[in-house]
């Protein structure tokens, strides 16, 4: 790669933990952010999107742990362009080493008439008093000018002047609906520059979604026409089709730096191990194709392209798997590995692991060693995450048995050690799974509804461990909880007890 002085450096602002949280079914719990937060900072994210503090207490909670946890990266916290919101954020943000307050208001016709029912002179007056009321608590504060894609260019340009002005430090223009094409996204921000007097006064960003499939495209194309700050997420999770993958932005001015001649800091060989704990903790997989980070994303079947792989990887790889921290297998792990070459392995894969569970990780590595011949690297990332996001709740699965056929209805029977009592029930149900799902309700005496259930394999072949995956719903509220284990009936008990353990955390806090 070319020196760095020569390059701009592109900020990244990740926001897996707020726009990300809003894509349905990947609700996280604070254990759950604290983690992915970790992961965040570990791969040096310059800006870490924590919440929209006003929404919940819960969010608000959430903001101010990871603000109190993180040291390196910014934090931020979303909210609308009204006081009450902007004291809730500060508020949550205030504790962190470098907060930032991230305020916003429409400036679409549409969203003006339709939604805010405010004319475009109110709108301007009440972007510039609330970034002006965020400036005197917060040295950082971003604006984002929602819809901004859809807006009219006269008062995009009179927006971000006023806003500049009035001392935003980063102006943030969102295809919000993921609307643009990157030429005509590309042009919005060269015109920005071009048409908005005050504009290198503050960083411009960009936050684009993909409703089109074109979140990247428009995100490269802003960059390339003078943006420095992207917003993104892991796995490109978020509000209906999504955002824009961070792994993608990331590895595109990576691979292609003498193009850009851009570059962030993003430590490359920790993405694969945030991509897989983020897929952990809000149990939504990536589709196999899935650029960068998907499981064939480095995979070669037909003949002519192992051949050449063989040959040379950069026939059919423009970059390496290692480059992500996909390593290349190394010394095979087994029943009869030790646990210093275990601790190695945990290391090489970027997985951080506490040392009062370590040994817990390592019993269980053990016991899936005994009955699988090798323990492949995704079956060790999948109990470490596993074992990272579960925690000692009301009830504990002590065993369980399950009989099931075509001719005779399903009946499990599933002991639980609850409060230091071991209480057994058994109960039918149209599977295993739902007899056991109904034992362990009675058991609780819990009443809940099951709203996902998703089973997949961590590896290849017979022997694989299996991912579940559930949310439970305890009235206005859902928890979800995931399991991993050989037997898709225990991965499944694994996953419902830690939801429902959750939702009785909660209940009794």
């Amino acid at each position: 790669m070319s020196e760095k002085s020569d390059m701009r450096k592109i900020h990244i602002f990740d926001t897996t933990l707020r726009d990300g949280e809003q894509s349905p079914g990947c609700t996280m719990n604070l254990r759950d952010k604290l983690l992915v937060a970790e992961m965040l900072e570990a791969m040096h994210v310059d800006i870490i999107e924590a919440g929209f503090a006003i929404a919940s207490e819960g969010d608000f909670e959430a903001v101010k742990a990871i603000s109190g946890a993180v040291k390196n990266s910014a934090v931020a916290s979303l909210c609308r362009a009204l006081e009450k919101d902007i004291d809730r954020a500060w508020e949550a943000v205030k504790v962190a080493a470098h907060p930032r307050i991230h305020t916003f208001i429409a400036t679409s016709p549409i969203h003006m008439s339709a939604k805010l029912r405010m004319t475009p002179d109110e709108v301007y007056g009440r972007a510039v008093a609330m970034v002006k009321y965020a400036r005197n608590l917060c040295p950082e504060v971003e604006f984002s000018l929602e819809d901004c894609s859809r807006s009219e260019r006269p008062f995009i340009y009179r927006v971000v002047e006023g806003v500049i002005a009035a001392g935003a430090t980063t102006v943030n223009i969102p295809d919000t609906v993921g609307y643009a094409i990157p030429t005509e996204f590309g042009a919005l921000i060269r015109d920005i520059f071009g048409n908005v007097p005050n504009v290198n006064d503050a960083r411009i960003s960009v936050h684009c979604h993909d409703d089109l499939g074109m979140g990247v495209a428009n995100t490269l194309a802003a960059i390339e026409a003078g943006a420095s700050q992207a917003e993104c997420t892991i796995n490109g999770i978020g509000e209906r089709a999504g955002n824009a993958a961070l792994e993608e932005i990331v590895m595109a001015l990576h691979t292609r730096h003498e193009y850009y001649k851009a570059y962030t800091d993003i430590d490359t060989t920790r993405i694969y191990a945030t991509s897989r704990c983020v897929t952990n903790v809000t149990g939504s997989p990536v589709q196999p194709n899935k650029a960068i980070v998907g499981e064939n994303a480095f995979a070669h079947e037909a003949g002519i392209h192992q051949h050449g792989v063989m040959a040379n990887p950069l026939t059919y790889e423009i970059m390496t798997p290692e480059s992500i921290g996909l390593p290349r297998n190394k010394m095979i792990l087994g029943k009869h590995s030790g646990k210093h070459a275990f601790e190695q392995r945990l290391k090489d894969l970027g997985l951080k692991v506490e040392d009062d569970k370590i040994e817990e990780l390592f019993t269980q590595f053990k016991s899936l060693a005994d009955r699988k011949k090798t323990v492949s690297d995704a079956d060790i990332e999948a109990l470490a995450h596993n074992i990272a996001t579960t925690f000692k709740g009301t009830a504990e699965l002590d065993r369980f048995s399950t009989i099931a056929s075509n001719v005779i209805t399903p009946v499990s029977t599933v002991r639980l050690k609850v409060g230091g009592e071991l209480i057994e029930k058994v109960s039918a149900g149209d599977g295993p799974v739902n007899a056991s799902f109904s034992a362990i309700c009675e058991i609780l005496g819990v009443s809940c509804r099951l709203e996902d259930f998703q089973l997949s394999a961590v590896t290849e072949g017979m022997d694989a461990q299996c991912r579940a995956s559930v949310r439970v719903r305890f009235g206005e509220h859902a928890y979800r909880g995931n399991g991993i284990s050989t037997d898709i009936v225990e991965a499944s008990i694994l996953a419902y007890l830690q939801a429902i353990n959750a939702g009785l955390e909660a209940r009794n806090a």
